[in-house]
């Protein structure tokens, strides 16, 4: 029991770390929460989460050794997809607006958080380095601190991404349209250097 809690509070605190980042999916969480409320923060992270089941399953059958030789390709694709989402976001920044929609990209919360997060360089560069080596640690100890340890790492997805979606929402009121579209260029424009960073960073390797 002492184990399971300890790898529990140490899965949730590198999560922590991890999910407090700037990237994609917290632009997506930005996004959809202004627009549709606090409960898009647990949405986006529960998509995020499906992203992450795929890639514990790929570390459990042991793909992650090879994959890790591919980081370079890896880095090269996505930091092409995150300039283009990035480049869609300040495009759409210019005539975005605060009124509660069901329409438009941004509808399917889950998928928006499933999509952002494979097409995040980071995503992939931790959790083929990082994540696997910890999962690893953890798979030798048993399958069910394994699993623990996913827990703990979504717990501190989801705790984030909750109270960004439910900070974002209360002062939705008191946020003009104006700095609403200046929040989204300014994500857009992380997004474009984000993902231009790792272009470098794949050409220079």
């Amino acid at each position: 029991m002492e184990g399971a809690l300890q790898t529990l509070i140490l899965a949730f605190t590198i999560g922590l770390t991890g999910a407090l980042a700037p990237g994609p999916t917290l632009v997506a969480t930005i996004n959809t929460s202004l627009q549709r409320g606090w409960t898009m923060g647990p949405k986006v992270a529960t998509g995020h989460a499906l992203a992450e089941v795929v890639v514990f399953l790929l570390i459990v059958v042991g793909l992650a050794s090879v994959a890790q030789t591919h980081t370079a390709i890896v880095a090269a694709v996505g930091g092409t997809a995150l300039i283009l989402f990035g480049l869609m976001t300040l495009r759409g920044s210019r005539t975005a607006t605060m009124e509660i929609s069901t329409e438009g990209a941004s509808s399917n919360p889950y998928l928006a958080g499933a999509l952002t997060s494979v097409a995040n360089p980071y995503f992939w560069v931790w959790w083929l380095s990082v994540g696997s080596a910890l999962v690893l640690a953890e798979l030798r100890e048993g399958t069910l601190l394994a699993i623990i340890f996913m827990i703990g790492h979504w717990g501190a997805d989801y705790g984030w991404y909750t109270f960004v979606s439910t900070s974002l929402h209360r002062g939705r009121n008191f946020l003009s349209e104006v700095n609403y579209r200046r929040t989204l260029a300014l994500c857009g424009a992380f997004l474009v250097l984000f993902g231009a960073s790792y272009l470098a960073g794949a050409w220079a390797g």
